[in-house]
C-alpha cells in the first residue's frame, strides 16, 4: 500500500474532493451479473413496487462501492483502505430512463490515528436524501 497522500499533509476537518456518480438500469444489470445478486428488486419494476419500493433500487453494495471511490481516488491506492463500513439508511431508486439516479458523495478527515492512519467520514446522498449512515473508512496514509 502506497497512498499518495502523506500523513504530514492531512489535518482533521480536511475535505476530500466531492464526486457525483450516475447509476442507470444498465449499471444494475452489469452489477447483478458481476455479483450474482439477481434479486428482482434490482431489475423488475413490477416486483419492486409490489413489495413497497418506489421503483427498482440500486444494490446496496454497489452504492457502498461508489461511495468509497471518493476516498480511493483521493488516496491514489485502493489498497490503503484498511476498514470500511456503512449502514444502509435509504434505497437509491433508479428510474428507467437515460438519466438514471445520481449519488453525491463527500468525505472529510474525522480523526488522525496512530501509525499514519486516518478515519474518514463519508456522506452519500441521492435525491437530497442520505442513503448511507455511519459511513466510515480507516485508511493508511503515506
Amino acid at each position: 500500500m502506497t497512498a499518495r497522500v502523506l500523513a504530514a499533509q492531512v489535518q482533521v476537518g480536511d475535505q476530500l474532493p466531492t464526486a457525483t456518480y450516475r447509476l442507470t438500469r444498465l449499471d444494475l444489470v452489469r452489477y447483478a451479473g458481476a455479483s450474482g445478486d439477481f434479486n428482482p428488486i434490482h431489475w423488475n419494476e413490477s416486483f419492486a413496487t409490489s413489495v413497497g419500493l418506489p421503483d427498482v433500487i440500486a444494490h446496496g453494495m454497489l452504492t457502498m462501492a461508489k461511495a468509497i471511490c471518493v476516498v480511493t481516488d483521493w488516496l491514489g491506492d485502493p489498497g490503503a483502505v484498511l476498514e470500511y463500513g456503512v449502514r444502509f439508511t435509504r434505497p437509491v431508486p433508479v428510474p428507467n430512463d437515460d438519466a438514471g439516479a445520481t449519488i453525491e458523495v463527500s468525505a472529510q478527515v474525522a480523526e488522525l490515528l496512530d501509525g499514519n492512519r486516518a478515519r474518514i467520514a463519508i456522506t452519500a446522498s441521492s435525491g437530497a436524501q442520505t442513503v448511507l449512515g455511519k459511513a466510515v473508512a480507516v485508511v493508511q496514509l503515506g
